[in-house]
């Protein structure tokens, strides 16, 4: 059973920052603003808001190098928030670096533990790398305070369906998707299917 996505592009406010953030495939479901991170609010000056705000927008255009030169040199001089770590993360990954993609997502969780997309997007990457189980604890993370957080409840279910071959848990993924959007589709196939393949 094929669980194709187009990748898609997110808005999701983190910290003080509202963060463009674009994901990964199969995290293409809408994110609210604001309602992603459970870290208190720092406040930090313009300068750094500025920049975040110009490397959001090389990460737009799909100029990873730039964007990268900037969240680095952003994080160098402001390391309390997780939005420019987990941007950094994504913008490593776009770029094929796996192991600083990681290591950027790891960042953004030791500040935020529940950051919802930080999670998600750490699940995917050790989906692709094989790492089953730690993919399934970094969606339970985002998950733990955000239920409501659909690309990660998708990518749950995808994950115990297909790799991990547990289709009581994909079902029960599926269908506590359906209940913040139940006019999905393609999810509500999915559930039925399984439906039916268990009975």
């Amino acid at each position: 059973m094929s669980r194709a996505h187009s990748p898609a592009r997110l808005f999701a406010a983190a910290g003080a920052l509202a963060a463009l953030l674009i994901l990964s495939a199969c995290a293409q479901d809408a994110v609210k603003p604001a309602a992603r991170s459970t870290a208190p609010k720092i406040a930090v000056d313009d300068g750094i808001e500025q920049m975040f705000t110009q490397a959001l927008g090389h990460l737009e255009q799909e100029q990873y190098d730039d964007g990268i030169e900037l969240l680095e040199t952003l994080t160098a001089k402001e390391n309390r928030l997780a939005a420019p770590f987990v941007n950094l993360g994504i913008a490593y990954s776009r770029s094929g670096n796996t192991r600083k993609a990681e290591y950027n997502f790891s960042r953004a969780i030791r500040l935020d533990a529940g950051h919802a997309v930080a999670n998600n997007e750490l699940g995917l990457l050790y989906r692709k790398t094989g790492r089953f189980n730690a993919a399934k604890s970094a969606y339970m993370n985002a998950l733990a305070k955000h239920p409501d957080y659909l690309p990660a409840r998708k990518n749950l279910g995808i994950l115990c369906e297909l790799y991990l071959h547990d289709l009581e848990c994909a079902l029960e993924q599926y269908q506590a998707y359906l209940e913040y959007a139940p006019d999905e589709e393609t999810v509500a196939r999915w559930a039925l299917e399984l439906q039916q393949r268990t009975q």
